[in-house]
């Protein structure tokens, strides 16, 4: 397999065995003493081990936080910062999936900064409060081919308080070297690949359908999804092929490339039973998937059709698009409904339906909503009816 060295939206080390050059990434950094964060999992794995080896190997001497949990919380950033400072930590390396990655960024962030986490979600310029000489460098190093965090420049950290998911955003969150290696995804459980990969597909979908001009954006995410289609099944039921790794990988980082031009209601409506329910983003966003698209579809159908002739669907109509999404998850053994894995008692409608429209997301939904369209769409997904 050939090696690259990509550019764009930042440096990116793409190749088997990358993670060979995570000390050359640090010197080129100036980062004498990381801070990996990462989760408990992943931490008493080989590849974590392997990557320390490697820095100490190169005299660079590594700290480690473990302690992010699936839906990443403010107690994960706060207490990686108090690990990063109590360490003369100058430097980390966000390791692992989505919320290895999210809490790495946002400790390298809050390590400069003096107002607390929330005073930076993503809303008007909150952005600006920042102190943006005092970010320290970071590398991102995705061991999940999903989120595509390591080319975004947020994170998502539930607020324990509030029980809200928010979006912490700022220009300098965009990791300065990223670390793409499929021999790190090899040992990823066939689930968790699914949805994760259902992941990367919303971001790519979601990016092409929203509204407005940003014609790279748009061709980045009909590539991600050309790669998702040819290969998320294979990286599914074959995980040690190095190739469908590598390109599943490599569409999770276009997908969080691409949605810089927006997202949707899909998001809009996992964030909020990512935090009260505890369901993995990914998962919920398939379950999502054609219910949104259907709700949409007045205003997106001449997009999707464009989907459909690129990604060379037998049928190229809105139908033949969603029975292709349908027919993916079922040979990915999803859930159709939100009924499968949430009790019905146990779904809070009005609270959910209040969060999903406050969510960021919302405003890059291609059709204006409102908190009943949240609702419908809701109880949609609970009886598995699509509009």
């Amino acid at each position: 397999m050939q090696k690259y060295n990509w550019n764009y939206p930042t440096t990116m080390w793409v190749g088997e065995n990358r993670i060979n050059d995570i000390a050359q990434a640090c010197k080129n950094l100036n980062i004498s003493k990381p801070l990996l964060v990462t989760d408990n999992g992943l931490a008493k794995t080989e590849i974590v081990k392997k990557t320390l080896s490697i820095l100490k190997d190169n005299s660079i001497s590594a700290e480690l936080y473990s302690n992010v949990v699936g839906n990443p919380t403010g107690t994960n950033v706060n207490e990686g910062v108090e690990s990063y400072h109590k360490n003369n930590c100058n430097g980390v390396i966000a390791f692992g999936g989505g919320s290895g990655l999210d809490v790495g960024k946002a400790v390298a962030f809050m390590s400069g900064q003096t107002l607390p986490i929330w005073d930076f979600e993503d809303v008007g310029d909150n952005w600006t409060k920042a102190n943006s000489n005092k970010i320290a460098p970071i590398i991102a190093v995705p061991t999940t081919a999903g989120t595509g965090s390591e080319t975004g420049r947020a994170s998502v950290i539930l607020n324990e308080e509030t029980g809200v998911k928010n979006i912490i955003f700022h220009p300098k969150f965009l990791p300065s070297i990223v670390i793409l290696d499929p021999v790190l995804t090899i040992g990823l459980p066939s689930k968790i690949t699914a949805a994760t990969g259902m992941d990367a597909l919303a971001h790519n979908l979601e990016a092409f359908c929203a509204p407005g001009y940003h014609p790279m954006a748009d061709g980045i995410a009909l590539e991600g999804m050309r790669l998702i289609n040819e290969w998320l099944l294979e990286a599914v039921n074959n995980g040690s092929n190095l190739e469908a790794r590598m390109n599943m990988l490599t569409a999770a980082s276009m997908g969080s490339t691409a949605f810089q031009k927006g997202l949707g209601a899909i998001h809009s409506l996992s964030h909020p039973v990512n935090a009260l329910n505890n369901i993995h983003h990914g998962l919920s966003n398939a379950i999502f998937m054609p219910y949104v698209l259907t709700f949409n579809r007045d205003v997106i159908e001449e997009k999707v059709v464009k989907i459909c002739d690129y990604l060379e669907l037998k049928d190229k109509s809105f139908d033949g698009f969603v029975s292709w999404v349908l027919d993916l998850r079922k040979k990915l053994d999803m859930p159709h409904k939100l009924s499968d894995i949430i009790d019905e008692n146990d779904l809070q409608l009005d609270r959910l339906s209040k969060m999903a429209l406050a969510d960021p997301s919302t405003g890059g939904n291609p059709k204006k909503l409102s908190e009943a369209d949240m609702k419908i769409m809701y109880q949609h997904s609970m009886t598995g009816t699509l509009f």
